[in-house]
């Protein structure tokens, strides 16, 4: 049941570094997308004091990140939730909100979800962290262009989004600090208004 992804591997350590600094010192931290569960189990064992709630549409996903908490025994990770942003969410609140490598692989519409649902769930102040491969002012490497020609060609609703386009998308937030990452990715940091 256990999925391994080869880039959680990789870029789990960056983005806990740039989460020990972005991230509440309690509170319940929602995970969009969680995939395989590889990032669910390390951020719960960084951040101990935080309640670590993953979740995936994908019945799949939720299967591995069910098989990782089984194997982790940690108190403060959650059993998966069924959560596809363009539905009704199922929680009323969170204290953080990570998404990460979902707003490339999916429909522009998921994005959109995204910032309204976060906006819901968010109190003032509250974090939406966003982590992959972006465009600034229509300009990426060249190895996020051919990855987006890749996307695009699977999928013509998928692409690497510009951060210009989300600014103005992420209705009822800012767009706080922009961190360059390994393998020409960026965190995102932004707080609800």
């Amino acid at each position: 049941m256990k999925r391994e992804a080869p880039a959680a591997q990789r870029n789990r350590e960056p983005i806990r570094e740039v989460l020990a600094r972005v991230l509440p010192p309690a509170g319940t931290v929602l995970e969009i997308a969680s995939g395989s569960g590889e990032h669910a189990v390390w951020f719960a064992t960084a951040f101990p004091a935080l309640h670590w709630q993953p979740s995936d549409p994908d019945p799949h996903a939720r299967a591995s990140i069910a098989a990782w908490r089984a194997e982790s025994g940690l108190p403060n990770l959650a059993e998966p939730l069924v959560l596809d942003v363009c539905a009704p969410w199922p929680l009323d609140r969170a204290d953080a909100i990570l998404c990460i490598n979902m707003i490339h692989i999916s429909p522009w519409e998921a994005t959109l979800a995204l910032f309204a649902g976060a906006a819901t769930l968010l109190a003032p102040g509250g974090l939406l962290y966003t982590y992959g491969p972006y465009k600034f002012d229509g300009v990426t490497p060249p190895s996020n262009e051919a990855f987006d020609q890749s996307l695009r060609s699977r999928d013509p609703r998928w692409g690497v989004r510009d951060v210009k386009d989300l600014g103005a998308a992420a209705e009822g937030f800012a767009l706080t600090e922009i961190v360059a990452m390994p393998a020409n990715n960026h965190s995102l940091v932004w707080r609800r208004r």
